[in-house]
């Protein structure tokens, strides 16, 4: 999902700073939910079928349909591309990779849009090498949605209590830590156990360079807690703790996720926002 393809000269003008990375992301996308509420934005169903872009290149080509001018030239709001969370997360990690950074986005909750909530979201992970740790940021916070939201702490350096990795939410809620009616979508009243399962294999498919969108459906995945079965449930234990288990876990993550068909992701996939299936590669 990351590779640039004829794109691949467009990032050598880009910012190595991860703020001013952020404010130039910022300036070419728009989250497609928020820009009614925050922006004063009608979109329409063409706009927001922008969100269903997966890979980085072709989110690139889209941008400059909308306004050719380089990335680096913020656009208005309305000539923004219209996404959500993911694809502010894919292009940080698209741009740290070109930059030789180590980089991946990570799928979990957000606990900093509704009170009380964890909302489904994603933000990107990348390796400081001067500090020799994992930094979480959430490129999608801009100063509109700062002001909005008003979080506890730099969005360029998340805590690990206010974006939990799937894995982590999995983890606090078999243990009885949290409750799992809190890990969801508030506007479309989804949550549950079978929420965060979903999360949990989107993270591994993540972390195995398979970025994909945060309503893709394939494979384990299931729509209500009911269908969790005991052996299910073992099974997302083990992915849970590899996702968090660091970086001398990674070869375990590469082989639960290719040794098992209902973990890696298969060719076509199920849209659960279209309804449909759809090829990866479209």
């Amino acid at each position: 999902m990351t590779a640039l393809g004829a794109h691949a000269g467009e990032f050598s003008a880009m910012p190595r700073d991860i703020a001013a990375l952020c404010e130039a992301i910022q300036g070419v996308l728009i989250h497609r939910d928020i820009a009614p509420l925050l922006y004063g934005l009608k979109l329409s169903e063409e706009d927001r079928d922008n969100g269903h872009i997966r890979p980085i290149a072709q989110m690139l080509t889209r941008i400059h349909v909308l306004d050719a001018r380089p990335l680096t030239i913020a656009r208005e709001p309305a000539h923004r591309l219209p996404t959500v969370c993911r694809h502010f997360s894919l292009m940080l990690c698209s741009i740290l990779r070109a930059q030789g950074v180590p980089a991946r986005p990570r799928c979990g909750f957000g606990a900093y849009f509704t009170p009380g909530k964890f909302e489904d979201h994603w933000v990107c992970e990348y390796w400081d090498a001067g500090d020799a740790r994992w930094i979480l940021v959430d490129a999608q916070l801009d100063a509109v949605q700062r002001k909005a939201f008003n979080p506890d702490f730099d969005p360029l350096d998340v805590p690990r209590d206010r974006f939990v990795i799937a894995g982590d939410a999995w983890q606090m809620c078999r243990s009885g830590r949290a409750d799992a009616s809190r890990f969801g979508l508030t506007h479309i009243h989804e949550s549950g156990l079978w929420f965060i399962a979903g999360n949990v294999v989107r993270d591994l498919a993540s972390l195995n360079r398979m970025e994909m969108l945060p309503w893709d459906v394939w494979g384990l995945m299931e729509m209500g807690d009911d269908a969790l079965t005991d052996e299910k449930k073992a099974l997302i234990d083990r992915v849970a703790a590899l996702t968090l288990a660091g970086d001398n876990a990674l070869a375990d993550v590469r082989a639960i996720y290719e040794s098992d068909d209902r973990l890696r992701v298969p060719p076509v996939v199920f849209n659960a926002l279209r309804n449909a299936p759809e090829s990866i590669a479209s």
